[in-house]
């Protein structure tokens, strides 16, 4: 589903080469057909906000945005196990199904950040990749819901990722949980976070696989990083 490559990049910090494939990934956006018109307008508008002035201003529009605080943060078991020991196994297990299905990391994130979680799907066969997000809709709503508080573009990325898992009425039953939050992006926030102790669990060495070689006469848009092998689908009963 290339409209998750799109998502991805975009969610991700921005980047020089996102910004020279501006046109492309328009491109990308008009051609997709697993999100509605008005959703590919507004995936249209995020990228403009997003690349169309200067490369240091985006990028610490990102840095206020996503890393100051944890509400925005896009680590997936950030939401689900916060600092607990449960976190790092989760880690693994995620790792295992990315490595199982042929999917070789060329990045230093952790497994479970988001852009790389939809980087996975963006290979993964259409109904798994729905039933994928839909398992993470809570978490999508929510963090959805926070960047629409904030009047920030970035909010149509998460409308689109519900729109395509079929979810995208849990959005609007977030808007009031969220509207009651005290921010964490405050000054105080931020200290009483430095505060806490750090747990580590030992997992960030595990993304830097390195890929295999590409198919030069394979046209391969938007790549990052790609599946080895298109294996099986994915079973067992945990996911994130």
């Amino acid at each position: 589903m290339q409209i998750l490559k799109v998502i991805a990049r975009l969610m991700d910090y921005p980047k020089a080469e996102v910004a020279e494939s501006k046109s492309e990934i328009a491109e990308a956006i008009a051609q997709s057909r697993h999100i509605s018109p008005a959703h590919r307008a507004r995936l249209k508008q995020t990228l403009q906000a997003i690349y169309d002035g200067e490369l240091m201003e985006a990028e610490e529009a990102y840095t206020g945005l996503f890393d100051q605080g944890r509400s925005l943060s896009l680590h997936l078991f950030e939401h689900v196990h916060g600092e607990s020991r449960d976190r790092g196994q989760a880690m693994v297990d995620l790792m295992a199904e990315y490595s199982g299905n042929g999917f070789e990391i060329d990045s230093p994130e952790l497994p479970d950040y988001l852009p790389l979680f939809l980087e996975y799907l963006s290979y993964r066969p259409d109904l798994e990749a729905r039933e994928w997000l839909a398992d993470v809709s809570h978490i999508l709503a929510v963090l959805g819901a926070r960047l629409v508080e904030r009047e920030s573009p970035y909010a149509h990325l998460f409308e689109s990722l519900l729109l395509i898992a079929g979810r995208s009425e849990e959005l609007e039953q977030k808007r009031e949980q969220v509207a009651s939050e005290e921010p964490d992006n405050t000054p105080e926030a931020l200290d009483k976070e430095w505060e806490e102790v750090a747990v580590t669990f030992g997992t960030e060495d595990q993304s830097c696989a390195t890929p295999p070689p590409a198919n030069p006469n394979e046209a391969q848009p938007l790549r990052w990083a790609e599946p080895a092998s298109n294996k099986a689908s994915i079973t067992g009963e945990q996911r994130p």
